[in-house]
């Protein structure tokens, strides 16, 4: 399984649906790196669902142009830690969401698990100094 599929392509592929899709409040682009049985939890306290239908849910809610920030993957095996940040308006509100998404990648490079861990905070915030960064030292990728 692991000599087919590249888990850092298959990240970096679900970062730039992810990116493109909460720009663009699309839930649609999220398509490509998903399995019909994919499971995702959007919250560790929340019972699973599917990521799409939560996307579009989730997505409804914004407005405007939000901005996004994804960090370095994290990568082991077949599956990914990917920090993430955003600066949304929400309901009318500006809102700043941080969190992780934990993925493990079947074979094809889709996702077929997901748990989400974040947080938020009311207002515009922006991610910290060295935030998203892997050791090396590269930064957080703004979206395209």
């Amino acid at each position: 399984m692991f000599g087919v599929m590249n888990a850092d392509a298959a990240a970096r592929r679900w970062i730039d649906a992810w990116s493109r899709s909460w720009r663009e409040l699309d839930a649609d682009l999220l398509q490509p790196i998903y399995t019909p049985e994919t499971v995702h939890r959007s919250h560790p306290f929340r019972e699973p669902g599917n990521p799409i239908d939560y996307a579009r849910w989730a997505l409804a809610e914004e407005e405007g142009e939000p901005e996004v920030w994804m960090g370095e993957p994290v990568v082991a095996g077949d599956r990914a830690a990917i920090e993430w940040w955003a600066v949304v308006t929400e309901n009318g509100k500006e809102v700043s969401l941080a969190g992780t998404s934990i993925v493990r990648f079947g074979a094809d490079g889709r996702a077929v698990e997901q748990t989400d861990y974040w947080g938020h905070a009311e207002g515009s915030i922006r991610p910290f100094k060295g935030w998203g960064q892997t050791p090396s030292g590269s930064g957080p990728t703004p979206a395209p």
